[in-house]
């Protein structure tokens, strides 16, 4: 046997020995990577039970905005009327008024129209709409809910306490200073037998499921992981492109992965919104159920876009700078079009003087300059959306734009006597 023979049969004996251990090694770089995927969105759904249910002022900022939606200030309106009309003795209205507010009130229900308890009931809603329209109102809202927000909490996590009750599935929210505006308001229109009422507590339904109690111990273990169920799934999608053989693959793959994962979370919020509102009972109000349920899920909703797009702009970062033929051939565009720019410049008669051979020197470290600017920025903006990363990456490419343009070489300079603005052709 020859030496050429010998050492041919020593390579095949180490590339037996390899084989199985890089297919070990790949297998588990699949299994770390489909992990982190999978824990991406319950990541997302994690990060908004901590920040948005978990925080007092998150969720009172998150929900404050409610009280200037039509459908919440209709579904307060109608259940503050009718509890008012049902402790309300109609045959002692008039009789109970004061002979020189009677005028005054026959004027304000006769230019309703209708039968007298028609005519009160529709008194009785326009009083409580304008309370429920009146920066009163939204005071109420926002201090209401913030004593209320342990209760929220304990609605879907299962934990603390407070004036939100969970009854059958449903979150309820008790509207009673409401009760006392309005009551205020009718006394002041001539109703006097209104100030005569007991002490109303009347609620409305802030979420209603009969799966509610299944839901909370879902909630209460996304809230246990906190945010560090997140930082778990990037750990496992970046260990395993470290034991990736092919690793830029393994990372196009892993961030497409991930943002494919959020995205089902995002649908899936979406269909479960038509069904819990097709679902819900007779007398919640299904616009206000929508204003409620959009209104908790909106930085669900925020965060959702925002991984989708971090995911889409790391793996087409990825993709750019490796070694394949397309990647290759958008690599060569991008220069020739800056270098193009460049030729135009120098031929006008503009030059970069001394910064021209700076940044050629420094190139390298001009250019993962701003990198580290923009992974910076995203990591220190309190909320980042899926619009912030567009922007920080538009913002990354156009500082290596001007990088770029700045480390080209300079054309040639105008041929002596030739006017200002021509370039000699070669």
């Amino acid at each position: 046997m020859t030496e050429l023979d010998r050492l041919r049969a020593r390579v095949a004996e180490l590339e037996a020995e390899r084989r199985p251990r890089h297919r070990v090694r790949s297998l588990l770089a699949v299994v770390l990577v489909i992990v982190g995927c999978v824990l991406a969105p319950l990541g997302v759904v994690a990060a908004w039970t901590a920040d948005t249910v978990g925080d007092t002022d998150r969720y009172v900022k998150t929900v404050a905005p409610l009280a200037s939606d039509p459908d919440i200030q209709n579904a307060v309106a109608n259940r503050v009327t009718s509890a008012v009309m049902d402790r309300l003795d109609l045959t002692a209205l008039l009789s109970g008024v004061a002979p020189a507010q009677r005028p005054l009130m026959e004027k304000a229900l006769g230019a309703l129209g209708g039968s007298l308890e028609d005519s009160v009931r529709a008194f009785v809603h326009d009083k409580a709409q304008a309370v429920a329209a009146s920066r009163a109102f939204a005071t109420i809202w926002k201090d209401a809910n913030r004593r209320v927000h342990s209760a929220v909490d304990k609605a879907l996590t299962g934990s603390g306490g407070g004036a939100v009750r969970l009854d059958d599935g449903a979150v309820t929210l008790d509207v009673g200073p409401v009760v006392d505006q309005v009551k205020q308001r009718l006394v002041d229109e001539g109703m006097t037998v209104a100030g005569k009422l007991p002490e109303i507590h009347t609620s409305i339904t802030l979420l209603k499921s009969d799966d509610l109690d299944t839901y909370k111990t879902y909630f209460r273990l996304l809230q246990l992981a906190g945010t560090w169920l997140p930082l778990v799934a990037v750990v496992l999608v970046a260990a395993g492109v470290l034991l990736a053989r092919r690793r830029r693959r393994a990372l196009v793959t892993g961030a497409l992965g991930v943002a494919a994962a959020t995205a089902l979370l995002g649908i899936a919020l979406r269909i479960f919104r038509a069904v819990y509102l097709d679902a819900l009972p007779a007398g919640v109000s299904p616009g206000a159920a929508a204003a409620v349920y959009d209104a908790l899920t909106r930085f669900l909703h925020t965060s959702v876009r925002m991984v989708v797009a971090l995911g889409v702009v790391v793996a087409l970062a990825a993709w750019l700078t490796g070694p394949g033929r397309r990647a290759g051939l958008v690599r060569r565009l991008w220069t020739s079009g800056i270098g193009a720019v460049r030729a135009v410049a120098d031929g006008a008669g503009l030059r970069t003087g001394p910064v021209g051979p700076f940044v050629r020197r420094y190139r390298t470290w001009l250019g993962w300059v701003p990198v580290g600017g923009a992974l910076l920025a995203y990591l220190l903006w309190s909320r980042p959306t899926g619009w912030v990363v567009v922007g920080l990456g538009l913002a990354l490419l156009f500082t290596l734009a001007v990088v770029e343009f700045l480390a080209a070489e300079p054309g040639p300079g105008p041929e002596p006597g030739a006017p200002s603005g021509v370039t000699r052709l070669a």
